[in-house]
């Protein structure tokens, strides 16, 4: 999978993989960002798998299980980290819900 950005740069994402330490607390430190976009507070807040790009920084895609109710519902999350010379500050780009549990994780922009 790939992406085209506006300055020219395309680099491939990773393959989808469970969540690391480092993907776990990015995603909490991003979860009132996700919550207000949605326009909730999730009960539970889950992170289950992503994906990650480098570019100018580092993208990543995350998908969060929320709400176990049917066969479990989830946010996914486009987020960007700044390089940390320019102060690694962390983004919700976009976000996806509901989405159910089972969908594979995809590339959106």
């Amino acid at each position: 999978m790939s992406e085209q950005f506006s300055d020219g740069i395309c680099e491939d994402w990773s393959s989808v993989m469970p969540v690391t330490p480092e993907v776990i607390k990015i995603c909490l430190e991003v979860r009132p960002m996700i919550e207000k976009k949605v326009g909730t507070n999730f009960k539970m807040y889950f992170p289950v798998v992503y994906c990650s790009q480098v570019v100018l920084g580092m993208n990543y895609m995350v998908k969060v299980l929320v709400d176990l109710c049917g066969d479990g519902v989830c946010v996914d999350a486009k987020i960007f980290r700044d390089l940390p010379c320019h102060g690694g500050e962390l983004t919700v780009t976009k976000v996806q819900y509901p989405k159910p549990f089972y969908d594979v994780l995809e590339i959106f922009s």
